[in-house]
């Protein structure tokens, strides 16, 4: 294990055991976010699965340790209490989920109702009960060679024409740990790239057998649980502070609309795409009545944030499965 991990993992250890971090924690609330439980704990590990994948094994071992150190509860527990927090409460945990991944009803919530840990789940709502896909997924997954070779290289021929070739990292590295993080870092790069040139990258992958994210029924079944809420993280997952006024509000309206249609009792919080906001998004955010909005800065709620940019502490497959590290990360938000 590299020296600078075994320091993190202690790190962490020492804060949830020291009287100053237990003084940070006392009365906060840690929102965490995630997007898939995928079959298997190998495939997570990779590095361009690694941040938006955990394994079933890894996300059981941190449904058990959580209880531990926090109180479990739905995020509308812990968002009532944002304003008005209590310096002597145990600290609460909040677990959130985005996009709406088709893995969330096959592998997270069975594992969600065997350990009765509610979640939240924030709906790209284009996406749900419809053949679309999630580019990063298709693109990456094509280029990791998941769908054959031939699609493999047909997609890099193309990226090539398009201009943008991939690195010679990726193609010198025998090593699957190598050759994944430098495919990690190209995916990283596309996101540059226009929602219409992302879209055609998309176009040009395979079709899956599968949809990518789950259909409205299920969405349904997980609903009436009593585990699982559901809010919106966009229509198209557009990322909303690129869009104009009319298409903004579009975008908030549409998947305002279909939580209504498609839950019972939809959050009244919205999940940015990408967690990209600003203060126009959030003054239109507002405007069609959420009081809550979440971002993706890191860090640990208190009744200062701002309730239309509050913070999560991202899950990764490494910090899951050493939930150490997964301490030093929220021991990092709550000094910020």
């Amino acid at each position: 294990m590299p020296i600078k991990t075994t320091i993190k993992q202690a790190s962490g250890w020492l804060y949830f055991k020291s009287p100053k971090g237990r003084a940070e924690l006392r009365g906060a609330g840690v929102i965490l976010m995630l997007h898939r439980v995928l079959a298997d704990d190998a495939s997570a590990t990779l590095p361009h699965r690694n941040e938006l994948c955990v394994g079933p094994r890894a996300f059981e071992g941190l449904l058990r340790w959580l209880p531990r150190h926090f109180d479990c509860v739905s995020l509308m527990d812990l968002l009532k209490d944002h304003e008005t927090p209590r310096s002597n409460q145990r600290p609460k945990v909040a677990l959130t989920f985005d996009d709406g991944w088709r893995d969330n009803a096959s592998n997270a919530f069975p594992l969600l109702r065997k350990h009765q840990v509610p979640a939240s789940i924030f709906l790209s709502t284009d996406y749900i009960g419809s053949r679309q896909r999630f580019w990063w997924e298709s693109v990456g997954e094509t280029l990791w060679g998941s769908h054959g070779e031939p699609a493999r290289h047909n997609l890099i021929e193309y990226l090539r024409k398009l201009g943008r070739p991939l690195p010679a990292a990726y193609f010198m590295n025998d090593r699957s740990q190598a050759r994944s993080q430098a495919l990690a870092h190209y995916l990283q790069s596309l996101k540059s790239l226009s929602p219409q040139a992302l879209q055609q990258l998309t176009d040009a992958c395979p079709a899956e057998s599968l949809p990518q994210a789950m259909d409205w029924q299920q969405v349904r079944e997980l609903e009436d649980s009593g585990l699982v809420r559901f809010g919106p993280h966009g229509a198209s997952h557009a990322l909303l502070p690129y869009l104009d006024d009319r298409r903004l509000d579009e975008e908030l309206q549409r998947s305002h609309a279909a939580l209504e249609h498609g839950c019972q009792h939809p959050l009244p919080v919205y999940c940015y795409p990408n967690g990209d906001h600003d203060d126009r998004v959030r003054a239109r955010v507002a405007a069609h009545r959420y009081p809550f909005a979440l971002s993706t800065r890191a860090g640990i709620c208190h009744g200062h944030d701002d309730p239309l940019a509050l913070p999560r502490i991202g899950v990764s497959q490494r910090n899951a499965s050493r939930p150490s590290l997964l301490a030093w990360r929220i021991s990092r938000g709550g000094r910020s």
